[in-house]
């Protein structure tokens, strides 16, 4: 207010001592005045009559004129930086040595641990000092295959030679008994996979073939769906006693891209078709939403009325869609359709703002059957911390089957983007800010599940924050399993692609404040890491367990993050849904389906 009133001070006549200035500037205004308001008539005539016709055609033309209206504001946003990306950033993917050499450390407490006290074996137990097995018949290496290219990659040749020489001489998988087919798959036939292709050591390549052929009979079902589980030694397909009829649909959607390789590597077409046809059937059966219930029926290929989500047994299917598009080089069009439809099926029913804090999440689909048998399908307002993959797989895909142009620039400009690939980029964003504010916790780690305020949730007035809560959490009462943290790496996994897209350097700050976390509450000072059963409660309670997952994905994406962005550039490689790197690949025969 004070800088208007100077400025008409400034602008006001000076008035002479003797009047004549006032009366000139009087005479002036009267003079020019009438000019003015003759010129003010035929101007508003003109605006009068420009608007009319603006309105005539927005009468008869309406979708041409959106359409103008659209082009203009696609054209002004073009110019303005994508959200998420810092405008004037400088970009530069130097290695952060320091915190990189701390990851190893990291990766060194855990191994070293568990090579001293359970060498072999598939699960480590930090604080028993011991091992277990999956199954009564013995394990087949878990840990070991699965922490491979890990060492490979942080140069621990010491440590890499003994876990060789494990594989070499005791890796064996003639056990009779019943491994879950999808996770025998990613950890260790992804693990050999990856192994092979770093190091060229055909010895992996020999058993990832070994292993293969042993789980080939689980696709030997009616409708071609592969089983939960696979008897190793008898070479035969059985299914899970809690849902003998049904098959998850992130688990058989989740082969895809290790049998593809492999078939790569050996000339041998079966293992491609075998793990394709999974993909056709899954097409076939597409649900009128365009998403995937988290189970299908293994006679029919059809899905089964289940909850529809982006976590547990619904995750990996779109993260496969995207990465098997990739694979080939972009070459196969089915999987960017399939991708492209999934993620608008996405955006349109499970993308959600939360009430009040309004962070992007994504809800879940349950379906309810009513007192009239009819079936509703009931928003419920959870996300799995499983979903936090889904933020940098959003903003990968913007630049693959969102782009205009191949490659895109590091970071994306607006005007390289498709209006699908804006949005997915947004979505990511701001799914990865959703993440880490749930990480706002006592221990600075996220829990299992988070659930969102929503205006019917009934806890106004209540102590619950304002945008996320972990649901049944009450203070003295035993834990749910909602608020455990089990070493889990979907976070740093989005945070690594979004500093590989971008080079904004908050994405390492991000990781460094998790892994700092890590260290400070799961770390067990005699070895090994473990998890912990409440992330609002400290000093925490551990459960004696560290997962293979904390040496395969988590601190390996926590290595790369801090690391050279020419290790495992992301225009040569693919990650399986283990963290395990393929190389982009030509396929040398037919692939893809319509």
């Amino acid at each position: 207010m004070a800088d208007s009133t100077v400025r008409k001070r400034k602008t006001a006549p000076k008035k002479s001592e003797d009047g004549a200035g006032a009366a000139a500037s009087k005479d002036g205004a009267a003079s020019g005045g009438t000019k003015k308001t003759a010129g003010s008539v035929k101007l508003s005539t003109v605006f009068s009559l420009l608007l009319v016709a603006i309105g005539l055609v927005t009468y008869q033309q309406p979708r041409l004129v959106q359409g103008i209206i659209d082009s203009v504001s696609s054209i002004v946003g073009n110019f303005r930086p994508l959200p998420g990306v810092e405008e004037n950033l400088v970009v530069e993917f130097a290695p952060d040595v320091e915190k990189r050499d701390a990851v190893v450390r990291a990766f060194q407490h855990a191994w070293l641990a568990y090579e001293r006290d359970a060498m072999g074996d598939d699960e480590y137990h930090p604080i028993g000092h011991k091992g277990s097995n999956l199954t009564e018949a013995g394990g087949i290496g878990y840990t070991v295959v699965d922490s491979l290219d890990t060492m490979i990659l942080m140069g621990l040749e010491d440590e890499y030679q003994r876990a060789r020489e494990w594989v070499a001489s005791k890796l064996d998988f003639e056990k009779d008994a019943d491994f879950n087919t999808f996770e025998t798959t990613i950890r260790v036939l992804g693990g050999l996979l990856s192994a092979h292709h770093l190091t060229g050591d055909s010895l992996y390549l020999e058993k990832a073939q070994d292993l293969a052929d042993r789980i080939m009979p689980a696709f030997d079902t009616p409708a071609g769906l592969p089983t939960s589980m696979i008897n190793l030694a008898r070479r035969e397909g059985v299914m899970n006693d809690d849902n003998p009829e049904l098959v998850s649909t992130a688990e058989v959607s989740t082969l895809q891209l290790e049998f593809r390789y492999l078939a790569h590597l050996t000339d041998n077409e079966e293992y491609w078709q075998k793990a394709e046809k999974v993909m056709k059937i899954i097409k076939d059966a597409r649900l009128a939403t365009g998403l995937a219930s988290i189970f299908m029926s293994k006679n029919d290929g059809k899905y089964a009325l289940s909850a529809i989500r982006l976590g547990s047994r619904g995750d990996s299917y779109y993260e496969y869609l995207l990465k098997q598009y990739i694979q080939t080089n972009m070459t196969e069009s089915v999987y960017r359709d399939m991708y492209d439809d999934a993620m608008d099926s996405v955006a349109n029913h499970l993308i959600t703002t939360s009430h009040n804090a309004k962070l992007i999440y994504t809800s879940e689909l349950v379906p309810q059957r009513t007192y009239t048998s009819d079936i509703v399908w009931r928003l419920v307002p959870k996300q799995d911390h499983l979903v936090c993959f889904f933020g940098g797989s959003l903003m990968l895909g913007a630049t693959i089957t969102g782009a205009i142009q191949h490659p895109v620039s590091i970071p994306p400009k607006a005007s390289q983007l498709t209006k699908q690939g804006k949005r997915d980029w947004i979505n990511g964003v701001e799914l990865i800010r959703t993440c880490m504010k749930t990480h706002e916790t006592q221990t600075g780690l996220a829990p299992e599940i988070a659930h969102f305020r929503i205006p019917s949730d009934r806890l106004e007035g209540s102590i619950a924050p304002d945008d996320w809560y972990i649901k049944g959490a009450k203070v003295g009462a035993d834990p749910p399993y909602d608020a455990r943290y089990i070493l889990r790496p979907e976070t740093v996994e989005s945070l690594f692609i979004a500093y590989r897209l971008t080079g904004d350097p908050r994405y390492r700050e991000y990781g460094w404040s998790i892994f700092q976390a890590i260290e400070k509450h799961c770390r067990i000072e005699s070895g090994g890491y473990a998890s912990i059963l409440n992330v609002d409660d400290v000093p925490v309670t551990y459960e004696d367990k560290m997962e293979t997952f904390l040496m395969s994905e988590t601190l390996k994406y926590l290595y790369l993050l801090f690391e050279d962005d020419q290790v495992l550039p992301l225009d040569k490689y693919v990650f399986n849904t283990e963290a395990h790197p393929f190389p982009i690949i030509y396929p040398t025969f037919r692939t893809g389906f319509s």
